[in-house]
């Protein structure tokens, strides 16, 4: 096993942690699946395919299945979180169970170019949906509630994002903004560094990148590392080059990609979730300020007026 893999097994779970309900496995295979090596993806790939059929069988059988090793078997279940291939065959036969009780309903998203509108609809609905599922089943809680008390006591924070993750980038700082916390969301890369040279320790620097291997917010984020700040990545690969400069990590769903919807737009949901997650966090410890906060800019909002004349048109 190389290092790298070493490291996501580490911080995929490991015996004597809580092994993931039934629901995260196939966000777990989703996410983890790109870092591992191709004898641990055909078993991976194989449970979350037919988790019913793999279910019934020994460490054995599903090696055999899967022409690989009991070992290789082993080392995968172990890699999505589980103790052991006993504990994987137990989530299995869970989330079998509900794909037959019909609450995994089972709907293709792949949408074609002669669709009717009505079922690009459904289809991005679901979606939607199984996104923001399997981020919820796989975000680490932990990581989340360390992010957010170091986003509470942060002197300011900055927010580094590209491109559709520059505008979710922007959805937290106004959040933060509005319930009188000092963040900043820096469009610019040469800005986004330079912002972050004058980070310290007690200052919170964000990086939000699905694919975690955008230069234009690594390193920003890495300098704000190098200056002491708290640093946190929001990104779908767990094994990514910005995890490397990042004391806490919060995995987002490994959307799936297609001609008609670039990855930019289903990452954006799963990144949209853990920000509101963030903020929620954030304004739930500073309850006494926030809520006040919140009052007075909805108030201000409210109070705005259509000049006189009324509008006119251009």
């Amino acid at each position: 096993m190389t290092q790298d893999v070493k490291e996501i097994f580490a911080r995929a779970g490991t015996p004597g942690g809580t092994p993931p309900a039934p629901a995260a496995l196939a966000a777990k295979v989703r996410t983890l699946a790109p870092s591992m090596t191709r004898s641990m993806q055909r078993v991976a790939e194989a449970v979350a395919g037919d988790p019913a059929g793999c279910a019934a069988l020994t460490v054995t059988g599903l090696a055999e299945l899967t022409g690989t090793s009991e070992a290789t078997v082993v080392r995968t279940a172990r890699l999505l979180g589980y103790p052991g291939y006993r504990d994987l065959r137990l989530a299995l036969a869970g989330l079998a169970a509900q794909q037959q009780s019909g609450r995994a309903p089972a709907i293709t998203t792949d949408i074609a170019v002669d669709d009717p509108i009505a079922d690009v609809v459904a289809k991005l609905a679901y979606d939607e949906q199984q996104t923001l599922a399997d981020t919820a089943a796989g975000l680490d809680t932990v990581q989340l509630g360390a992010a957010v008390n170091a986003l509470v006591s942060a002197r300011r924070t900055d927010v580094y994002g590209i491109g559709a993750s520059g505008l979710v980038a922007q959805d937290l700082t106004q959040k933060l903004l509005r319930i009188g916390l000092m963040a900043h969301a820096p469009g610019d890369p040469h800005l986004a560094v330079t912002n972050a040279v004058q980070l310290r320790a007690g200052d919170v620097a964000i990086a939000i990148t699905h694919s975690g291997s955008t230069g234009d917010v690594i390193e920003p984020l890495r300098v704000a590392f190098e200056r002491g700040a708290t640093t946190v990545a929001v990104t779908g690969r767990p094994d990514a080059p910005v995890t490397q400069y990042a004391d806490h990590v919060l995995t987002t769903s490994t959307a799936r990609e297609s001609e008609l919807r670039p990855a930019a737009m289903s990452s954006r949901t799963s990144q949209l979730l853990v920000v509101d997650c963030l903020f929620v966090g954030v304004a739930q410890r500073t309850y006494e300020t926030a809520a006040p906060a919140l009052a007075a800019s909805y108030e201000a909002l409210a109070h705005r007026h259509t000049p006189r004349g009324g509008a006119r048109r251009a």
